[in-house]
This record gives structure tokens, C-alpha cells and sequence, in this order.
């Protein structure tokens, strides 16, 4: 097979291993799961693959969206006038519109999700408190929320790149800290709205007007809010970092 240069680590791999590899990756993450279940009767890390699918998710938009862009690059590179009758170009530019309107959607939709992927970190928290069952020793937890959250931040760390890619190819230090920042920023602020409010990424829709409420006092109270902010600014922070250091190869 092929060998092609990895477009988030810069090493040499096989067209396609890296996505066999992650769902290997995930496929060990949920047998530790299951394996835990057997042998101690309790569903207390039952969320996790749940978790991990939500983490899926904006990585397959962005990765639905990179071929998107590029077939649509190859049709332009082809030509419209190659592609279609003469009688249908007014067609081709209302598809043209159409893809756009596509294209937008799907990053709205990609924005909305892609915080899951960062939020399975914080799962780490369950290390110190209820769940803990003494017939499992501490690594093998241990063992089992590490691999949960290395996935999550590798998709998210790959989804991220993608959009990047699409939405600003070019762009070196320090602009691309221009669509850098705000996205981890709105990541971790994602992530606290998860964690501590206790909303999910469809409340945008299914119940905007207590989202909306809480995300307004928030702002409207800095300082009575002080934790959350720390919070949002410190994770945003460590996010980019990581993902820097994560996808330095271009």
C-alpha cells in the first residue's frame, strides 16, 4: 500500500491506518469497559463509550467535510463546462450555493460538537470519587480513563487540524493562533458548560433559553464567576498547547 505522510504527526504511515488505528484504540478502550463490567457487576463506567462515541462525531464531520472540499477542487479543476451540459451551468451555480450553505452547516454543526472530544479528559475526575470498587486494582482504572481521554484528544486534536486545513491552509505563526485560540476557547468553555452545568451539545436546541440564561450570567457576573472563568481560560490554554505540539508537522 501507499505510504503517505501523516497529516497531524508528520510520520510515514499506510493511506488509512491511522483511522484502522483509532478505532482499534477505541475498541480496547470499550473492552476494558466491558471487561470491568463482568467481573464486578456495576455499570459505573457504563458512559464512557457513550462519551467516546460523542468524541466521533466531529471528527467525522471534518472529515466529511475535507472530501467534500476536495471533490469540489476537483471539479473545478475539471472544469464546469466538462462536467455538465452547457443548458445546466445557472444549475451548477445554484450547487455551487448549495455546497456552500452545505459547507457552513456542517462547521456550525462541527462547533457545536467537537468540545465532546475535549470534555472525555476531564472524565478523570471519576478517578477520585464513587466509582471506585475494591475488587479492581487502581491501575487497571487508571489504564482505562487514560485510554478514554487519549482518544478523545487525539480525535479532537485530528478533527481540529482538519477544519484548520479547510479554513485557513495557509496560514503560519502567528496567524493561525487567529482561528487557534477561539476555537479552543469556545472548546473549554464547552467543556465547563458540560462538566459543571450540566448541558449537552444539543441543549442549543432542545433547551437554548437555560443554556442561553446561564452562559448570559456568566458574563454578566465575572467575578461572581471567577472559577469558571479561571477554568475556561487555564483549559483553553493547556488545549493549545497540546494540540501545538500534537499537529507541529504540517
Amino acid at each position: 500500500m501507499e505510504s503517505a505522510r501523516h497529516p497531524f504527526f508528520g510520520n510515514r504511515v499506510a493511506a488509512g491506518g491511522t483511522g484502522r488505528v483509532l478505532i482499534l484504540s477505541a475498541l480496547f478502550s470499550c473492552l476494558l469497559v466491558a471487561a470491568r463490567i463482568f467481573h464486578t457487576a456495576s455499570l459505573a463506567f457504563v458512559f464512557m463509550p457513550w462519551n467516546l462515541f460523542l468524541a466521533w462525531v466531529p471528527y467525522r464531520i471534518s472529515t466529511w467535510l475535507t472530501r467534500m472540499d476536495k471533490r469540489n477542487s476537483l471539479e473545478e479543476g475539471l472544469g464546469e463546462a466538462r462536467l455538465r451540459p452547457r443548458g445546466l451551468r445557472v444549475g451548477g451555480v445554484q450547487a455551487a450555493r448549495f455546497r456552500v450553505a452545505l459547507r457552513i452547516a456542517g462547521l456550525i454543526v462541527w462547533l457545536l460538537f467537537i468540545p465532546n472530544s475535549y470534555y472525555i479528559l476531564t472524565d478523570l475526575y471519576h478517578l477520585a470519587d464513587g466509582h471506585r470498587n475494591s475488587r479492581v486494582p487502581e491501575w487497571f482504572d487508571l489504564i482505562l480513563m487514560l485510554s478514554f481521554a487519549w482518544n478523545g484528544l487525539l480525535l479532537g486534536v485530528m478533527s481540529t487540524r482538519q477544519v484548520e486545513r479547510l479554513l485557513a491552509p495557509d496560514a503560519s505563526f502567528p496567524g493561525r493562533w487567529v482561528f487557534l485560540y477561539p476555537v479552543m476557547w469556545l472548546n473549554a468553555l464547552g467543556v465547563y458548560i458540560g462538566r459543571y452545568l450540566r448541558f449537552n451539545s444539543w441543549d442549543i436546541v432542545t433547551n437554548p433559553v437555560d443554556l442561553l440564561g446561564d452562559i448570559i450570567r456568566m458574563i454578566a457576573h465575572p467575578l461572581r464567576y471567577h472559577d469558571a472563568w479561571g477554568m475556561i481560560l487555564c483549559y483553553s490554554i493547556l488545549l493549545t498547547i497540546m494540540y501545538s505540539l500534537l499537529s507541529k508537522n504540517r
